[in-house]
């Protein structure tokens, strides 16, 4: 199955084609996700190192290292990632073993498996979900019944 993902892409060969928007094909279903995606590591494809973006990134393949983005990672199905994470949103339907730190939210969805420390101020877990590790969610506003509050 192919989807097709709007994505800016500027043309530089011809003045008067560049800015066009032109589809950017990606060979696997998307992972629901915010944004368009900016980049992809298909099925197959064994990443390792470090990786620094702005936007949406999608992996369905294996990716071993550190991921830094303000932006959102997309993690499919068929995805295997050993990482560190730090993202504005993580959405994960693949495996992850690492930790994931997050500014606004992490979604692990049905198939997902994750191995590691989470922190994140929003969090949805769907049924079927594996999760080993630990969570840690703050906001950064004071809980009513929080203990500096109670006498």
């Amino acid at each position: 199955m192919v989807s097709e993902v709007e994505s800016s892409t500027q043309i530089s060969s011809d003045s008067s084609t560049t800015g066009l928007k032109k589809p950017f094909k990606v060979p696997t279903p998307p992972v629901e996700g915010n944004g368009e995606v900016v980049a992809f590591i298909g099925p197959g494809v064994d990443f390792k190192g470090e990786i620094f973006y702005a936007g949406t990134i999608q992996i369905d393949g294996q990716l071993d290292g550190e991921v830094h983005t303000k932006g959102t990672l997309l993690i499919g199905e068929t995805a295997v990632v050993n990482a560190q994470v730090s993202a504005g949103s993580v959405v994960s339907k693949g495996k992850l073993r690492g930790d994931i730190v997050a500014t606004e939210t992490v979604r692990l969805l049905g198939s997902a498996v994750m191995d590691g420390a989470l922190k994140t101020p929003k969090l949805w877990i769907d049924l079927g979900v594996t999760f080993n590790g630990d969570i840690s969610m703050k906001s950064g506003t004071n809980h009513p019944n929080s203990q500096s509050e109670l006498k």
